[in-house]
Order: C-alpha cells, then structure tokens, then sequence
C-alpha cells in the first residue's frame, strides 16, 4: 500500500467500520503468511491453507481499493 492509501485507512477506519474490519483482516494474514514463509519446508495442508490466505488477502485488498477509491474522490 502507497503511503497515501495508508493515510486513507488511518482517517477513514475510524468512521469505517468494513475499511477497518478489511484492513485488520489484511494485516492479520500478512502476519500468518509470514509465520508460513519462514519455514523451510511446508506440509501439503499448510501449502493449501497458505494459497486460501493469500485470495483472501487479495480479495479484502480489492475491496480495500475500492473503498479508498471512493474516499479519494471525496477529497479530490
């Protein structure tokens, strides 16, 4: 995320309650993902569970888009 779009998140989450809800989800599975990519070596399951949390981190990082592109607007 540019440093702008994080600026967004900080003024917007508050008031925001989905903004925030996404962005605590994004950042709670980059710490997950994290866990799983210091390992040398990745069971079959934790190789599926890592594919899941990365759609899901790109899906809520879709929406999150969309949402600061709305606030982006209204600032202008």
């Amino acid at each position: 995320m540019e440093q702008y779009e994080l600026e967004l998140i900080a003024k917007y989450g508050e008031k925001d309650e989905e903004l925030q809800s996404l962005w605590d989800n994004h950042i709670a599975y980059e710490k997950i993902l994290e866990k799983y990519e210091s390992k040398p070596y990745l069971t079959p399951s934790e190789d599926q569970e890592v594919k899941e949390l990365k759609k899901k981190k790109l899906a809520g990082k879709t929406k999150i888009h969309a949402i600061l592109d709305k606030y982006k607007k209204m600032e202008g």
